[in-house]
């Protein structure tokens, strides 16, 4: 398939930043396909404060990046484009850009994360019809799972045009060897001590991720692994509720860059993500999961984590998933981690086999069918 269009680029992706995971694929995106990235900037709750400017990112681009004006712009880019790509996220993004494709007759391609209707909010209520009628009549969808695939093919009414794009993470960087003498350098820097059992978490410090049900359930671990550290490294409005909760063997880290997080994955014993579903929010994948998998480090996640619903995170086979806003059931399934090498070793190998399907290459090529399915060639 031809992408490429005289004196321009065909294809357009519309999002708010180029993140660091992202950018992988943006790359491969654009040298298959001659996808143009297109960012409008704002802070969506899943970019961490922390995170760079959007002028550095776009400079930084081994790709073809440029900003884009807000909805305004976006509602004329069927004028330069034969297809667009969207995310749900993005606010009146999605519609403009939905709407300037069609006002052009051109392609527009949904790429959807979202698995629960959102509720509560006036402004939720009134923007949800525009996005259903865009998850109806999208040329075609690409998600995150298939989790996904089974939400959106509710409303479309099939889903022979929908495409799951696997959650991936750069493998040469999560999944690199990591040294004992890193670790252990690891946990001298940190006050960590050696040999201790550690459960690592790593992401925002909210609510919607379960932090509250974490520090309860770690109450517990702990009254029968007195010696267990737990290391959260992120930020976020409970980070002093973390931060206070240091006599019970809890570490505040600060967020690090991915080049630094395969060394923490590689000294735990265990990695926990205990999201639970709010009427705003359900995680769409937590791809902390890919990369903790990649150095074989046994993953903890609850049944609202889009990595478990999507299959990446099977119970008993590639990882331990609990019911979510569950304390006992979370401090049960970290106990029986600290207390079992063998379970550790046979869910962190089997994890790590799980990732061969979720590669960049393999979302860019699930990019390819869905422009394929929509008639762009």
């Amino acid at each position: 398939m031809r992408f490429w269009q005289a004196g321009g680029v065909a294809i357009a992706l519309v999002t708010n930043v180029i993140t660091p995971y992202r950018a992988p694929l943006y790359r491969l995106l654009a040298e298959r396909y001659g996808v143009e990235v297109l960012c409008f900037g704002g802070g969506q709750s899943y970019v961490p404060a922390w995170f760079g400017d959007l002028d550095a990112q776009l400079a930084a681009a081994p790709f073809s990046a440029r900003r884009l004006d807000g909805p305004r712009a976006a509602l004329r880019l069927g004028a330069r484009y034969e297809a667009a790509i969207a995310p749900v996220a993005g606010g009146a993004m999605l519609p403009a850009t939905y709407a300037g494709m069609r006002l052009r007759r051109r392609r527009f391609i949904l790429w959807a994360s979202v698995w629960a209707h959102p509720r509560g909010g006036a402004k939720a209520a009134v923007a949800f019809p525009l996005v259903r009628h865009v998850y109806r009549h999208a040329d075609a969808v690409l998600t995150y799972g298939p989790h996904v695939s089974r939400y959106v093919a509710g409303y479309r009414g099939h889903d022979d045009d929908v495409f799951v794009a696997p959650q991936s993470v750069d493998a040469a960087v999560f999944g690199r060897a990591v040294t004992p003498a890193e670790t252990s350098a690891w946990r001298v820097a940190h006050d960590l001590p050696t040999g201790a059992p550690l459960v690592l978490y790593v992401g925002r410090l909210v609510a919607e991720k379960g932090i509250g049900v974490l520090l309860d359930a770690w109450r517990t671990v702990r009254s029968t692994h007195p010696q267990a550290r737990l290391v959260a490294i992120g930020d976020g409005d409970l980070a002093p509720r973390v931060r206070a909760a240091s006599a019970d063997g809890v570490h505040l880290l600060p967020p690090v860059g991915a080049a630094d997080l395969p060394v923490a994955y590689a000294a735990a014993t265990a990695v926990t993500l205990p999201s639970i579903p709010t009427p705003r929010f359900r995680e769409p994948w937590g791809l902390v999961c890919n990369e903790a998998m990649h150095q074989a480090t046994p993953v903890v996640a609850t049944d609202a984590v889009g990595a478990a619903a999507g299959g990446l995170v099977r119970n008993g086979q590639t990882g331990l998933v609990v019911r979510a806003g569950d304390p006992q059931a979370l401090a049960d399934a970290l106990t029986r981690l600290l207390d079992d090498e063998t379970l550790r070793t046979r869910l962190g190998e089997a994890g790590r086999e799980a990732l061969s399907g979720h590669t960049h290459e393999r979302m860019a090529d699930a990019f390819g069918q869905a422009l394929a399915a929509a008639g762009v060639h």
